[in-house]
């Protein structure tokens, strides 16, 4: 599997991203074939070779050729998301590059929405808007699928502070909306009274990346850097990604447990609870019985979660328990690589699972639905379509 882990020491931004991804070798002309597909004009995409503390990197130069930019009275061109989605749907791209930028640009439209108080198709994207960050973020996506990345894994992400001039006046950095796009992601307060995380290069690492921490065990074979447009007198100004293949038999992650002793709430309500949690992007949720203080009998209520759900997962437990706090412990998973195939039985089509030790499949599980839809269907045994199923994989 080919994984890419971004290293932001100094942040990100996406031409940050653009430049790295050209560095590791993205071809510059096929970049911009492929950004031609989005019937997008007035701007020029150049790379250049530069130095961040005598460390060589891609610069990315995205160059607004005003004319197409402007309407007659000189204002700018604004768009909102259901123009930028148009645009991107309407080009020749390939269906993954297509959802995966419209989903950076919704992720976008939401953060910038409640910075705002307003709703998502009220907003305008005016800096973001603007066709720079269209190139930035769908050559990000292009990029990412060209080199055949698979995975990207982040560290966490150092911020700057200090205020800075926007389309909306003078912002604290982190600007609001960069930092709306980081909840749940580690980040680490610098004392670089400069905008290290854009909007823009929050929006593209929190909706691509698989996970934010240390390394992933990985074969290195390239690494790139994108050079920011700022020379910051304390570090280079640059964003280093490593591309390479995970090396393991297993596949490895970190998750959270939040965890909260309840002994006073109706054993009903559980059942509602456990569905929204697992709605809201919990990967599981059990109940254990336990017995607290005054020997009564009690409930620990568990919920594994991503750090991008955290927040979300947090908050649905205080409001919707009768508990007053949560404990929240990190865990290392390792587990095995999933496939989902489909696998026609004499009964009808059945999900099967599969478990893979590297390249070894040492499972083969079929999905309870379709068993006991079918079983229920055919009025025959679930045991009969399970191994109906598991006979139609070998």
């Amino acid at each position: 599997m080919i994984i890419a882990y971004f290293d932001c020491f100094s942040g990100i931004s996406g031409d940050m991203t653009l430049g790295a991804l050209v560095d590791l070798g993205l071809d510059p002309d096929f970049l911009e074939n492929e950004l031609a597909k989005l019937k997008l004009e007035g701007y020029k995409i150049s790379f250049d070779r530069t130095e961040k503390h005598s460390i060589a990197g891609t610069k990315a130069h995205v160059e607004l050729t005003h004319h197409t930019d402007h309407n007659h009275h000189g204002h700018h061109h604004s768009r909102n998301l259901s123009d930028i989605r148009r645009l991107i749907e309407d080009s020749d791209l390939s269906g993954d590059v297509k959802a995966k930028s419209i989903a950076v640009f919704v992720k976008l439209g939401e953060a910038e929405a409640r910075v705002h108080g307003t709703t998502i198709d009220k907003v305008h994207f005016h800096e973001v808007g603007a066709v720079d960050s269209i190139v930035d973020i769908v050559g990000s996506v292009i990029g990412i699928s060209a080199l055949g990345i698979e995975k990207i894994y982040s560290s966490p992400l150092s911020l700057g502070r200090g205020f800075t001039k926007s389309a909306h006046g003078i912002i604290p950095v982190p600007a609001p909306a960069t930092l709306e796009l980081l909840k749940g992601i580690p980040v680490r307060r610098t004392e670089i009274e400069s905008e290290l995380v854009t909007p823009t290069g929050a929006a593209i690492i929190s909706t691509l990346a698989d996970d934010f921490g240390p390394a992933p065990e990985m074969v290195v074979d390239r690494i790139g850097y994108g050079a920011g447009g700022r020379d910051l007198a304390e570090q280079p100004n640059l964003l280093r990604i490593s591309l390479g293949t995970a090396r393991r038999k297993y596949e490895r992650d970190t998750i959270k447990v939040i965890e909260t002793n309840i002994d006073d709430m109706s054993p009903q309500i559980y059942d509602l609870l456990i569905d929204k949690l697992l709605g809201i992007g919990a990967l599981d949720v059990f109940l254990t019985p336990i017995v607290m203080k005054k020997s009564r009998p009690a409930v620990k209520l568990t919920a594994l979660v991503d750090s991008l759900h955290l927040q979300e997962v947090c908050d649905c437990i205080l409001a919707e328990t009768t508990t007053m706090g949560v404990r929240i412990y990190e865990a290392d998973r390792k587990k095995l690589s999933r496939e989902i195939i489909e696998v026609e039985t004499e009964y009808g089509m059945v999900r099967v699972k599969l478990g893979k030790m590297g390249d070894q499949v040492i499972k083969v599980l079929p999905e309870y639905e379709d068993c006991k839809r079918l079983a229920k269907e055919k009025n025959i045994s679930i045991m009969k379509i399970q191994q109906a199923a598991l006979e139609g994989f070998r």
